[in-house]
């Protein structure tokens, strides 16, 4: 939401730090003009110490303050840049674009609703403020919130009518992640569609540059969770996508690999925010990292986020190159470019705001997106699309805009997490020992409102069993689910208190041991999910599944059928109902499929098959 500091005041910037290059100093507005003037180039760190000194010269200065937790946080230190703010909120509470930066911050480290209070605050300080009415609307967006979000964006718009991120907003925002009950999912489409086609038109007035920042702020992920094709939605969007972005870089120089020469090895660039512990680092990507045949290949990462781990150090130890940080699209593009990549690979491309604006360039020759998002890109810069033999259908291609390349198998090299499951706290969650446990462990946009009646029928078949669901860092869609579900199991006379549960979201350790607990796992329908299956097998619990129509439907039911446990596949509704309800009834058939998993779950993995399909297929690319 940061607007970049135009082309004259960055000359002005550069001739006031010469004439200041020798400050070590002074006067506290001394270091703090120079703070600001080598911030507007980008040259955080010396901005921060300037800052520091003048804090340290005059600690009541509250503007200082409020210019060092700005450039704390877009150095990738947020907690850093919340003390800074609420410093200078102390000195100068009526300055509301420091409640608004403290929102921004707040935001990046997941504490939405301080940070719906700081932009509510800002708004309040400052009416005519566009970008407090544009935060507000992204998080009530990011909350699902449509209305609430329409209604920001459409405020922020009156204020600037030129403000590209509310216009993108607006557009995105025409759908909902969780569905009540009244709630018509195939209305929002056609919004969504026809103000696809608004969008596009409003973009045809030469707003390049400020579209670049808006490409991806709000991305339509919510259209992967409708069970229907969404190649011909997807692909205008990515044509507009891609527009934009060939607008921005008509702007600046760009340099592009030439083709690889006989006997050359591959260079490929792995663009990604996730080199971390995370599903698309432990389905797909950590696999390649350790497995590729480096005598044909040179892997460079570039981790698009400040976020490290113990994991982020596997890639670093593998990597030719590897790139992480807090870094503007220019900056990404450039560091790219540098290592001049044959191939250019995004293990998923729909999550990730950077990511995408990255993938609707052309920065390779050839440019792959694997199915870290299960769905196409419809970005005409992506050349081919990752996916895997066992998740499917005969007519997969028609799905997608890409090239569809079919790996073999799972598609992945995956390996046992080697987690010691921790004792569940049964009684700390409201579960009984004593009880039968199905675990529904989809996130809540995951649950249609359509599907809700399955739920019901099991509960009212198990009148003692309990569904145990986890609530999601996004509470309120969490909130959302659980008051459907109930409202649903009390129309059909079911006590919701009895038999549903809503459980905190668990470390791995912990929900291991509630997986080896349970008496099932059941798969959400039509979005299936590959690494809570991956888990439940490997704690040897059965999961009931029903095959969707595309990818992301399909993980679990793939697994299953390479692990030859194809009873645990429903053929209909009717059949995912009664295999969850034989799960706990018939302890012969559940004991029979439990020793099967553990004797069998090993085909699962190390399997590197798929690492020398994409090797090849890499090769072949190149030629």
């Amino acid at each position: 939401m940061s607007k970049a500091p135009d082309s004259s005041e960055t000359q002005a910037a550069s001739s006031n730090v010469a004439a200041d290059s020798s400050l070590t100093t002074g006067d506290a507005e001394s270091h703090f003009v120079r703070g600001n003037n080598l911030a507007g180039q980008g040259r955080l760190e010396e901005a921060i110490e300037c800052y520091r000194r003048a804090l340290k010269l005059r600690p009541a200065f509250a503007e200082a303050s409020c210019n060092l937790g700005t450039a704390l946080k877009e150095r990738g230190f947020p907690v850093d840049a919340i003390a800074c703010y609420e410093d200078a909120i102390r000195l100068r509470p009526g300055m509301s674009e420091v409640h608004f930066n403290l929102g921004l911050a707040f935001q990046s480290i997941g504490e939405f609703a301080r940070a719906m209070a700081c932009f509510q605050q800002a708004v309040a300080l400052d009416p005519r403020s566009a970008d407090a009415r544009y935060a507000l609307g992204y998080l009530h967006a990011n909350e699902d919130s449509r209305e609430s979000a329409l209604q920001c964006f459409e405020q922020a718009l009156v204020l600037n009518p030129e403000y590209a991120e509310a216009r993108w907003g607006f557009a995105m925002s025409q759908l909902l992640a969780v569905c009540g009950p009244a709630d018509d999912a195939e209305r929002g489409r056609a919004a969504f569609s026809r103000e696809l086609d608004l969008l596009d038109r409003w973009f045809d007035g030469g707003r390049g540059e400020a579209g670049a920042r808006a490409v991806g702020s709000i991305p339509p992920f919510r259209l992967a969770y409708h069970g229907t094709s969404n190649r011909e939605l997807l692909q205008r969007y990515g044509a507009l996508c891609s527009r934009i972005m060939a607008e921005w870089a008509k702007r600046r120089p760009s340099r592009l690999a030439a083709r690889r020469n006989a006997g050359e090895p591959v260079r490929v660039a792995v663009v990604s925010r996730y080199f971390r512990q995370h599903s698309v680092w432990n389905a797909i990507v950590k696999g390649w990292f350790r497995n590729v045949d480096y005598k044909q290949f040179v892997l460079s990462a570039f981790c698009l986020g400040p976020d490290q781990d113990s994991e982020t150090r596997v890639a670093q130890a593998h990597a030719a190159n590897f790139e992480q940080g807090t870094k503007s699209l220019a900056e990404w593009v450039e560091a790219i470019a540098n290592e001049e990549p044959h191939v250019v690979i995004y293990p998923e491309i729909g999550m990730d705001p950077m990511t995408l604006r990255l993938a609707a360039l052309r920065l390779a020759p050839v440019q792959i997106a694997a199915w870290g998002h299960p769905e196409t890109t419809g970005l005409p810069t992506i050349d081919y699309y990752l996916s895997a033999e066992d998740f499917e259908p005969r007519n997969a291609q028609e799905h997608y805009t890409e090239r569809l390349v079919s790996l073999p198998g799972l598609g992945c090299f995956t390996e046992p997490s080697g987690l010691k499951p921790a004792a569940p706290s049964l009684g700390r969650w409201n579960l009984s020992p004593d009880r039968p446990l199905l675990i529904c462990p989809g996130t809540p946009f995951k649950y249609a409102p359509g599907d809700d009646e399955l739920l019901v029928r099991i509960a009212m078949r198990l009148p003692k069993c309990q569904l145990a669901f986890f609530t999601y860092r996004q509470a309120e869609l969490s909130q959302r689910l659980q008051r459907r579900l109930e409202a649903a199991f009390r129309d059909s006379g079911v006590d919701p208190m009895r038999q549903l549960r809503f459980l905190p979201w668990l470390d791995p350790a912990e929900f291991h041991g509630l997986l080896r607990h349970a008496d099932a796992c059941l798969d959400t329908i039509g979005f299936s999910g590959f690494n809570t299956a991956m888990q439940a097998i490997e704690c040897g619990l059965p999961i009931v599944t029903l095959e969707g129509h595309f990818m992301r439907g399909r993980f679990a039911s793939g697994i299953l059928r390479r692990l030859g446990a194809r009873e645990l596949i429903a053929q209909d509704r009717e059949g995912y109902v009664d295999l969850a309800v034989r799960l706990v009834q018939d302890k012969p058939f559940s004991q029979n499929l439990r020793r099967h998993i553990a004797e069998h779950r090993s085909t699962l993995y190390c399997d590197l098959a798929p690492i020398r399909a994409l090797e090849k297929l890499l090769l072949e690319a190149t030629a």
